[in-house]
């Protein structure tokens, strides 16, 4: 079942709307190959490129997307689990510029890709009906997990679709 857009807050609505699939396994068994295939497809030489002044590298790029996935499926189990404490937000700018993204060796950032999203997989097909229906609050908006399910999904989607656009 998608998520109910009601109950996520609009800034999320842009990444949900582009997971094609109407069951949560569904679009992780197809887009998780789908964007490990895409990363592991990019030359070496664009790594360490960003298209402007002030963007992202590729890898800051991946790096983001784990830290983000990892901070997303916190959110889900501590919503899951009914813990009623309100979470922060997360500047994504700073925790680029901390990240030492730069240093990484490009197949290790792959890697632990593949495995922060292999132990999203598994949370995610551990809940059950009532837990992917719980809702919480973080950033001082609330949500629910079946959302944050699909945001998971999505935001690999719309970073693949901008580094396609504009770095390759």
């Amino acid at each position: 079942m998608r998520p109910d857009l009601s109950r996520v807050p609009k800034f999320y609505h842009n990444y949900i709307i582009h997971v094609p699939q109407d069951e949560l396994s569904e679009a992780f068994n197809t887009q998780t190959p789908a964007f490990i295939e895409f990363i592991e497809s990019i030359p070496q030489d664009k790594y360490d490129y960003r298209y402007a002044d002030g963007k992202w590298t590729i890898k800051e790029v991946l790096q983001h997307i784990i830290d983000a996935e990892r901070i997303f499926a916190y959110r889900a189990l501590c919503f899951a689990r009914k813990d009623k404490t309100f979470l922060p937000g997360f500047d994504e700018n700073d925790y680029a510029d901390n990240a030492k993204a730069a240093t990484r060796d490009w197949t290790n950032l792959v890697s632990e890709f593949r495995f922060v999203r292999l132990a999203s997989e598994y949370l995610f097909n551990s809940f059950d009906a009532d837990q992917l229906d719980a809702t919480g609050t973080s950033n001082n908006s609330s949500v629910y997990v079946l959302g944050i399910g699909y945001l998971l999904i999505g935001h690999s989607l719309h970073h693949m679709r901008v580094v396609k656009e504009r770095y390759l």
